[in-house]
């Protein structure tokens, strides 16, 4: 579970959620809060906060007991400024002593930085600046079970309701808010959270959770009530019909105030037990609203007090994002990503021209027989571990093959059958990154003539991802039918691009992708050097019978749009194979997906077997 969420991609999810391994469920669950401004009122309150934000944020993923989880904690502070260290003394103090030890929490780690002040001379007048005590917390927590992970996005079963899950005791207090800070003041009234109303929150929420009545799950950080609604709409492009009839007297303060607390959508039948079930552990819960199939949302406290476009309030919510990409980015890809928010397009929507649980690879599999493959890596890849699982399963022997291998002849690559290069960021800081790893090979005769020996042969495949793909392109010279292998630059994003976008295999030679043409598929990617840079348009043109992957924008267009197309591709071209089909390099990194656990927006008869898989069974089939 990474930031982005729904398969419009939007970035926010409450946790971040990594797999232990390649088999089971289990894994671990990363939050983080913090409330700096806070401590500009009461600098106490702002380290419980920031702790307290922490765990609603971690409380989605499905955590066994609060004692699971584990904290870092980062201080900050201006040390030796009058009133700044015990300032900096009363926040430890509260945080570590009086609130986590009555919450079981334990802090087994962290670090400071406590020179958070600067002083210049200016025109001969002597200034300075003075950051507030700080304390960012990252919680960290074992998970049983990933794919109960929760997320902001809303579900389309019909009759369910929102529920406002309230730590505060109704309390909504606006100092050092978003909303202050917009109109350039601070407040004097912070909020706070009291241990054993968030105990009592995380208790609820993970009993509710297990009980599978929790649909969708958002915490009230930064922004307040609204800002929440707003997100779990923008994720799922959902309208949203929301009352709040004891606010008409203050709907600002019930609107905005950042007091912990969530979101939740349920059931329509099971809110009278909820709300029942909270109420006993002296949480407050009351239901707020409704998910509507329309583009508006709408809010009333007593009279309608908001009635906007779903698309309006997202593309303000996204409006300071665009300003500054603009400025650091490409303009156009900016421009792009930011038009995007008007197209009512269908998001990430995969699209099978296969049966995913035919496995090309069934009738070896009785042989006992696991072909030889060598997961080719230098420094700085790092994506060996995800390539050699996806190998194993598709019932290959996989070897981790550094490049110091088969110079110190620990390797040979006369014994595989197959040569993977994995993604990553070597070749350590040469610019050009995989192009480094190329000249590591060209450059050095033996290992030259081992790999053309190796590309020579009629019975071996080589695929390279990433990086490998880099190596690989940088390699055409060597290898039998490359010659309209582009070289990969930098992205015309002019950013490094890691993303979740949507591919379509297209015909090609390419062993790895037999029986797959037609098909749509969201893969990740991570580079920053992907734009597929052809000599001229005879060699562009040259390569067209052999792409064998493309980006494409939601409809299935190939696309040269951002982000659609991250890398800027001329024609979407992110794959290419040779004629004979045994040599394929790609840009994404299809390896990453090869195992499908939960994304709520994939059809559910793929089961856990992502259609990627195919593609190494296809590589198993070949081999014999």
């Amino acid at each position: 579970r990474d930031p982005m969420v729904g398969p419009w991609q939007v970035p926010v999810a409450d946790v971040g959620v990594t797999l232990r391994d390649f088999d089971g469920y289990a894994g671990e669950a990363m939050a983080i809060g913090e409330r700096t401004p806070v401590a500009l009122i009461d600098a106490p309150a702002s380290g419980r906060m920031a702790v307290g934000e922490a765990i609603t944020n971690i409380a989605a993923a499905g955590v066994r007991a609060l004692t699971d989880v584990k904290l870092s904690a980062n201080w900050m502070a201006a040390a030796g400024t009058p009133g700044e260290d015990a300032a900096l003394y009363d926040t430890v103090r509260a945080v570590a002593l009086d609130f986590c030890i009555p919450l079981g929490l334990s802090i087994p780690v962290g670090k400071d930085s406590l020179s958070m002040r600067t002083t210049w001379r200016d025109g001969g007048v002597d200034k300075s600046v003075t950051a507030p005590v700080s304390l960012i917390v990252s919680a960290f927590a074992p998970i049983a079970d990933v794919r109960a992970c929760l997320t902001p996005f809303l579900s389309d079963e019909p009759g369910t309701t929102l529920v406002h899950l309230d730590i505060a005791g109704g309390r909504r207090r606006l100092g050092a808010s978003a909303l202050a800070q917009v109109y350039g003041q601070l407040g004097d009234e912070a909020p706070d959270v009291e241990a054993d109303r968030l105990a009592a929150f995380f208790v609820l929420v993970q009993r509710l959770h297990a009980e599978r009545k929790l649909l969708a799950y958002h915490d009230i950080g930064d922004g307040g009530l609204l800002v929440t609604l707003c997100e779990m709409a923008f994720a799922s492009r959902r309208g949203l019909d929301i009352a709040l009839p004891d606010a008409a007297n203050d709907a600002l303060a019930a609107l905005f105030a950042e007091e912990l607390g969530a979101v939740v959508q349920v059931r329509g039948v099971d809110v009278e037990a909820m709300v029942a079930a909270a109420r006993e552990a002296g949480v407050t819960a009351r239901a707020i609203g409704v998910p509507t199939r329309g583009d508006r949302i709408v809010v009333r406290c007593g009279e309608v007090v908001l009635d906007e476009s779903r698309v309006d309030l997202h593309r303000a919510w996204s409006a300071t994002t665009h300003a500054m990409q603009r400025l650091r980015d490409n303009p156009q890809a900016a421009d792009d990503e930011y038009a995007r928010l008007q197209d009512d397009e269908p998001g990430l929507v995969p699209v099978l021209t296969f049966d995913v649980h035919d496995d090309p690879a069934a009738p070896f599999i009785a042989t006992g027989v696991r072909p030889r493959v060598a997961v080719l890596r230098e420094q700085g890849v790092n994506g060996q571990v995800e390539m050699a699982a996806a190998l194993t399963r598709a019932r290959f022997d996989a070897f981790d093959v550094h490049m110091t291998d088969l110079v110190a002849g620990r390797h040979a690559l006369r014994n595989f059958a197959g040569v993977v290069a994995g993604g990553g960021f070597s070749y350590g800081d040469v610019l050009g990154a995989g192009e480094g790893w190329a000249k590591s090979i060209l450059f050095e005769p033996r290992l030259r003539d081992a790999f053309a020996e190796y590309f020579a042969r009629g019975d071996t495949f080589a695929l390279g991802v990433c990086n490998g793909c880099q190596m690989m392109s940088n390699l055409h010279e060597i290898i039998p039918g490359a010659s309209h292998w582009p070289h990969f630059v930098r992205n015309a994003s002019e950013q490094f691009e890691a993303r979740f976008v949507m591919v379509e295999v297209q015909r090609s030679p390419s062993l790895f992708f037999a029986g797959m043409e037609g098909s749509r598929i969201p893969v990740a990617l991570a580079h920053g050097e992907g734009y597929a840079e052809f000599q001229d348009d005879a060699q562009l043109a040259g390569a067209q019978p052999y792409v064998s992957l493309r980006f494409v924008d939601h409809r299935g267009n190939a696309t040269e749009r951002y982000p659609y197309n991250p890398s800027g591709s001329p024609q979407g071209i992110t794959g290419l194979t040779t004629p004979d089909g045994r040599f394929t390099i790609l840009m994404p990194h299809p390896e990453r997906v090869f195992r499908t656990v939960q994304m709520s927006w994939h059809p559910d008869e793929w089961g856990e077997r992502s259609p990627w898989h195919r593609m190494f069974a296809n590589a198993r089939r070949f081999v014999g």
